[in-house]
């Protein structure tokens, strides 16, 4: 066990769109993905538990489906992310999550014996189904259907119920399981209702496009990449001159720009006036934790 300073990485978005049937969370979702991959399709797969909807959009690009049948176990979504990662999907849009916890209810329901206790055997199986999620290493775009959510309340001594607004189908609290969450609306109009990038919290609403998916990767890409990280444990990986100029462009910190620094000392000749601008930009952002405490450069 030890401490170590924060880190920023390249991030896979693990996101999702909720809404009713018609506002669109299919095609937003491949409007996403054909943002992610800067319009290129090839590598994006749908699973499909929603009788051939994702065939609906072939005009957008040639993407891959792969269709669900039921019962819709976690499993049965589980197997089907692992084909889809075997074969070099990129992003992988979930469509829906929705059927996985119906299956789920309808199990908890055939089970003999206590109610509330017979939700330990339902965890287990949704945990699965969640864990593969979040460890993809891909994108993921999950859509949850949404139904009107009543409340009952008291009135001349009945309880009569009231509407309170849309719920997704779901287990509550699953959007904290995602990095990013957009609410859309019949109208096609997207609030998000989550969100860890900082991007979209507080922003009128708007019409999710291939635009609204660059912004994200953006995001995604900023701060090193994994296979920078694993550089200290491992000799066979090289970056080129070139890419690690790129990665001078995404550092977030001194310290991180100096660990690229000692990392590459073969190319401390060319790109050290590159290091020594960019630590100029990290030092002027006002960011406390960017300062050199002794004053003097590092890059020598």
């Amino acid at each position: 066990m030890k401490l170590r300073q924060s880190q920023r990485k390249q991030a896979k978005i693990k996101m999702a769109l909720q809404g009713s049937a018609g506002s669109g969370k299919t095609y937003s979702s491949l409007l996403l993905a054909k943002g992610l991959l800067n319009g290129n399709l090839s590598q994006v797969a749908i699973i499909d538990t929603e009788n051939g909807s994702a065939d609906l959009y072939a005009h957008l690009g040639d993407y891959n489906v792969v269709s669900l049948k039921p019962p819709y176990t976690p499993q049965q979504y589980v197997d089907a992310i692992e084909l889809c990662e075997k074969e070099g999907m990129q992003v992988i849009i979930l469509d829906s999550i929705s059927h996985c916890w119906d299956y789920l209810l309808d199990y908890h329901s055939s089970l003999a014996g206590n109610s509330f206790t017979n939700w330990a055997k339902i965890k287990p199986l949704e945990k699965l189904f969640m864990d593969k999620i979040l460890q993809c290493n891909a994108h993921i775009i999950a859509t949850m259907r949404t139904k009107q959510d009543y409340v009952l309340n008291q009135k001349d001594g009945k309880f009569i119920p009231e509407k309170v607004g849309l719920k997704s189908v779901q287990r509550d609290g699953l959007d904290y399981e995602f990095t990013l969450v957009f609410d859309v609306d019949i109208k096609h109009f997207a609030l998000s209702s989550k969100d860890r990038t900082g991007l979209f919290m507080g922003k009128p609403e708007f019409i999710i496009s291939e635009d609204t998916g660059k912004i994200i990767l953006n995001w995604c890409n900023q701060g090193l990449s994994e296979y920078v990280q694993d550089r200290k444990t491992s000799i066979s990986i090289n970056l080129s001159e070139r890419d690690v100029y790129e990665h001078i462009q995404m550092c977030n910190t001194v310290a991180e720009l100096l660990e690229l620094y000692r990392l590459y000392p073969e190319y401390h000749n060319n790109l050290k006036p590159d290091f020594e601008a960019r630590k100029t930009i990290l030092i002027n952002s006002n960011n406390p934790n960017n300062y050199n405490k002794n004053g003097h450069s590092k890059f020598q």
